[in-house]
């Protein structure tokens, strides 16, 4: 370890307290170092002690509130930044990591105010901005949102804030600019974390082993989309897929069949060392990051470097601006050769879609049109992505498609908070009557992919596209309407469905999009013939082909691990 090495400062402040257990400082610097490592509870256990010598001490109680959030007891993280928030009103960053923890306690509204309450405090920070724009997009309130979206642009565009590439994506942003952002952000995390020593290298015949990292192998969209693909994998030769788990078992039919075909390694809630360890220690030819920057992941544990070749994959739209991540894997729709000089990694192109799918999940009879809360009669449109891709513009065209085809209604997935309520009286303002939107809560996965079956025509929004729920819908038999934009997230539903041919459902502008989304609502007829195409196509097509899939993304992840094994760098593939 070098003099610079944060493991050092670390091991120096367990060495501290224990020569001086009275210094409360120490106590506190001691549980972020912990927390910062990923282990919750060493970082726990520092911040009692810290309580011990100053109770209800805002520092410390924000440590612990830390420490349980890390653990995923977000009940008591709130309690305890609510705590330490109380005792420090003028706190910033107090009230963002407040914010963080209402967010995920399910109190929206709350962790809205408390988002806003940092961005108060100190308003020329683009990191709180950038929190505060991203919870607003979540709850549908588009208050300032032009504000402070160009804030947020222009600090990634100056380099003058770290700003979550995830929630960046949400902005109507350049590829370019979304690198510029990737790359700030990995700039941070590699000053501070340095690589496991190299591993030796494996001979040029050795069999291949794939590691996957993430936090979704369960009832979760990675797990639904991948588990087919790796039961496909099983008939591969030479090839074992390691499945590294950030999350328990959550006993969910997804998690057992993830089980049956891989194997799985449960490294939830362990420190980043530890996990890196347990891969170098599976001996990991290519490991795929599934998860990247959004929520839940551990960037960290890819900084260190545990496979030879690291692969952005799936989860993450986006590139991940990291040096520790040598390929990002992709298709040409998705990521053409346009968009590959705004991403840090090597491009691999599959020979097909980049995402996979699970061709087994059964569409079954749904409850009937009253039950779920629809008209007897009329056109239903449909839209069941994330709140947070909502954004006015999308809104705007498809209450200009609900003002255009009488009877018509948008049937949308209820939000957090009261993000339903605002969405209602955004329909207002345009002239639509707000009794139109019909919002469903969340359901477990079977139910919800059967209610495709009342949907019509699903509307896709724009900049982020849907992913996980444009393959539910076209599996499920609703043809997908979406304009593709110009970086990754704005490109996948589109990809979706270039590969099955339905190169019309790719529309070029908001008026186009509009202009066909009401054509077919008016027209019976072009709606049933737009479905039977969709069935053929699914018939036909090798979206779902998991085998060929699986075919191809093996041939691809040899020639990665070929080039690794004789020493070579990382080199465009496809």
């Amino acid at each position: 370890m070098t003099a610079d090495d944060p493991r050092n400062e670390r091991t120096r402040l367990r060495l501290h307290v224990q020569q001086q257990p009275q210094d409360f400082i120490a106590w506190v610097m001691l549980s972020d170092a912990e927390l910062d490592h990923g282990d919750a509870d060493a970082g726990r256990r520092a911040a009692e002690r810290a309580l011990d010598l100053r109770p209800r001490h805002p520092e410390a109680l924000a440590r612990l509130g830390r420490s349980h959030w890390l653990s995923g007891r977000h009940v008591q993280a709130a309690q305890a930044l609510s705590d330490a928030a109380a005792q420090a009103p003028q706190h910033p960053g107090i009230a963002l990591w407040l914010g963080h923890a209402l967010e995920d306690a399910g109190e929206a509204e709350a962790a809205a105010q408390a988002y806003e309450h940092a961005y108060r405090l100190v308003p020329g920070e683009p990191v709180f901005a950038a929190h505060l724009l991203n919870w607003r997009r979540k709850l549908c309130d588009w208050r300032d949102l032009d504000l402070l979206s160009a804030q947020v642009r222009r600090a990634v565009r100056d380099g003058s804030g770290v700003v979550e590439p995830f929630a960046f994506l949400s902005e109507d942003a350049t590829a370019e600019e979304q690198l510029a952002c990737a790359r700030q952000r990995a700039h941070t995390l590699a000053s501070v974390i340095r690589p496991l020593p190299p591993a030796p290298r494996a001979p040029e015949d050795a069999p291949l082993r794939l590691g996957f990292l993430s936090n979704g192998f369960g009832a979760h969209p990675t797990g639904l989309l991948t588990v087919a693909f790796f039961e496909a994998l099983q008939a591969q030769e030479a090839v074992t897929a390691h499945l590294f788990a950030l999350t328990p078992d959550d006993g969910s039919p997804i998690r057992q069949r993830l089980a049956a075909a891989t194997q799985v390694h449960d490294v939830a809630g362990q420190p980043h060392a530890r996990i890196a360890q347990a891969i170098r220690d599976q001996r990991i030819d290519v490991l795929y990051d599934l998860r990247g920057w959004g929520g839940g992941g551990t960037p960290e544990v890819l900084a260190m470097r545990p496979a030879p070749v690291q692969v952005n994959w799936l989860a993450y739209p986006g590139t991940s601006g990291a040096p520790w991540i040598d390929y990002v894997l992709a298709d040409r729709f998705a990521l053409p050769d346009t968009l590959a000089p705004s991403y840090s990694e090597t491009v691999a192109w599959l020979p097909g879609a980049f995402q996979p799918s699970d061709t087994r999940r059964a569409v079954d009879t749904p409850p009937s049109r009253a039950e779920c809360g629809l008209p007897d009669s009329g056109v239903v449109y449909a839209c069941f992505n994330n709140s947070y891709k909502l954004n006015p513009r999308s809104m705007a065209r498809m209450f200009d498609v609900l003002a255009q085809v009488d009877g018509s209604v948008l049937w949308l997935l209820s939000g957090p908070g009261r993000a339903d309520d605002r969405l209602r009286t955004a329909a207002q303002a345009r002239g639509v009557d707000p009794a139109r939107l019909v919002f469903m809560r969340k359901l477990p996965h079977a139910e919800y992919l059967a209610r495709y079956r009342h949907a019509d025509l699903f509307l896709d929004t724009h900049p982020y596209n849907a992913h996980t729920t444009a393959s539910d819908a076209l599996w499920a038999g609703c043809p997908v309407l979406t304009c593709p934009g110009t970086t990754f997230a704005a490109r996948v539903a589109g990809s979706l469905n270039h590969h099955l041919g339905l190169h019309d459902m790719n529309v070029a502008d908001d008026t186009a999009f509009v202009a066909i989304a009401v054509g077919l609502g008016r027209d019976a007829d072009a709606r049933m013939a737009l479905r039977t195409r969709l069935r053929n196509a699914i018939a036909d097509s090798p979206l779902f082909d998991m085998p060929r899939f699986a075919d191809g993304f093996i041939d691809v992840a040899r020639r990665m691990t070929d080039r690794s094994r004789k020493g070579l760098p990382p080199a465009p593939l496809g």
